[in-house]
Order: structure tokens, then C-alpha cells, then sequence
């Protein structure tokens, strides 16, 4: 595959990784509230993994077709953030210190609801369904899918490296810090929660210009 194509690619990935939203918000939970930055990273990453083989195997455009699964996916994913964002808001509200942040759920229940995250996000699924093609040449001998593939896992390297180094650098940098890592928490959970309405926000409003129709 073109290397110039690749870092073309990589390029406006790490740009568009670099705009806070909701794998931002989850990872500074994690990192400040229970001290989790590998796991929670992991689902995130695993979560796009999912959508790039969900890409790639031609599966995406048929999903962006069909709007009753697309409806689905945005209930879905907005419904698990604003009750992931709940959940971080009410950690804020426990006893601070070590003692109220021992993990409950384990390294596996970080991985998934990290998977949930990413995976569930409908905007990543057009995200990659509209930037990924633009960066592909049919002309290559490499296959569309093997291309499609390369470039996603490009963008979960890329991912995974940066929300490592903000998940570690975060969780340095305010754990002298206790008031100022609650205040952190607490707003990751009202960006969660921003997000999950803002999508079922959009949607509703896609339905009133449809007559009623979602679609």
C-alpha cells in the first residue's frame, strides 16, 4: 500500500483523535476515578477493531443504508453513554482516597465498556465509512479490504498510543490533586452525558424534519 497514503491517513486521524469527546471522557474517568488507564484504553481500542473489520468486509455500507439499524446503533450507543456518564457522576459522590477507588468491575469490565464506547459510537461508524474509501486506490494490488483494514488498524495504533499517554499523564499530574481530579471526573461524566444526548438529540431532530419518519 502507498506510504503516502498511510500517513496521509494517519495524519487526520490523530487530528480528529485529538478532539475531546467521548473516548476522551472515558479514559480521564477511568485514569482519575480507579487509577485504570491499559484496560480501559484496550476496550476503546478492540471497540475499533470491530468497526474496521465491520468496514472492510463491505458490511458498512449496508448498515449506512439501512436506517432502522442505524436508529438501533444511535439509541444504543447514546442510551450506554449517558448511563456511563450517570454512573461516572455518582462515583464523584463517594468516599475519596484510595479506599473509594478500588476497582469494582475488574480489568475485563473496563475492556468492555470501553468496547461499548467506541464500538457503539454511530459517528465512528460514518467517521470510518466516509473518511477510510478517500484514502484507498483501486488501481493498487493490494485488495479494497486489505486496504480498508490497513488504514484502521492505523487509526487504532494511533488511538491506543494517545489515550495511553493522556490515561498515564492525566492520572500523574492530578493524583496530588484530589479536588481538581474530582472536578475532572465529574466533567468527563457530563461530556458522556452531553454526547449520548446530543446524538439522541439529532436524531429526534432528523425524525421532525422527516414528518415523523425516522430515517
Amino acid at each position: 500500500m502507498e506510504l503516502g497514503l498511510v500517513m496521509g491517513f494517519a495524519a487526520i486521524a490523530l487530528t480528529l483523535i485529538a478532539v475531546p469527546g467521548p473516548d476522551w471522557a472515558y479514559v480521564l474517568s477511568a485514569s482519575l476515578r480507579d487509577r485504570v488507564v491499559a484496560p480501559a484504553v484496550g476496550g476503546l481500542a478492540l471497540g475499533y477493531v470491530l468497526i474496521t473489520a465491520v468496514v472492510a468486509v463491505g458490511v458498512g455500507p449496508l448498515l449506512a443504508e439501512a436506517p432502522l439499524a442505524l436508529v438501533a446503533l444511535t439509541v444504543g450507543g447514546a442510551g450506554y453513554l449517558v448511563l456511563l456518564g450517570v454512573r461516572t457522576l455518582r462515583s464523584t459522590t463517594g468516599p475519596a482516597g484510595p479506599e473509594g477507588q478500588v476497582m469494582a468491575t475488574g480489568p475485563l469490565g473496563y475492556v468492555t465498556r470501553g468496547m461499548a464506547v467506541s464500538g457503539l459510537n454511530p459517528k465512528a461508524m460514518l467517521l470510518f465509512l466516509s473518511i477510510l474509501p478517500q484514502f484507498t486506490n483501486p488501481a493498487q494490488s493490494w485488495s479494497l479490504p486489505a486496504q480498508l483494514a490497513t488504514l484502521g488498524l492505523v487509526h487504532v495504533v494511533i488511538s491506543g498510543a494517545f489515550y495511553l499517554l493522556l490515561g498515564t499523564t492525566a492520572g500523574r499530574v492530578l493524583a496530588s490533586r484530589p479536588g481538581a481530579a474530582q472536578v475532572t471526573t465529574r466533567l468527563a461524566g457530563l461530556a458522556m452525558i452531553a454526547v449520548g444526548v446530543g446524538l439522541l438529540g439529532e436524531r429526534l431532530l432528523q425524525a421532525v424534519r422527516a414528518g415523523g419518519v425516522v430515517v
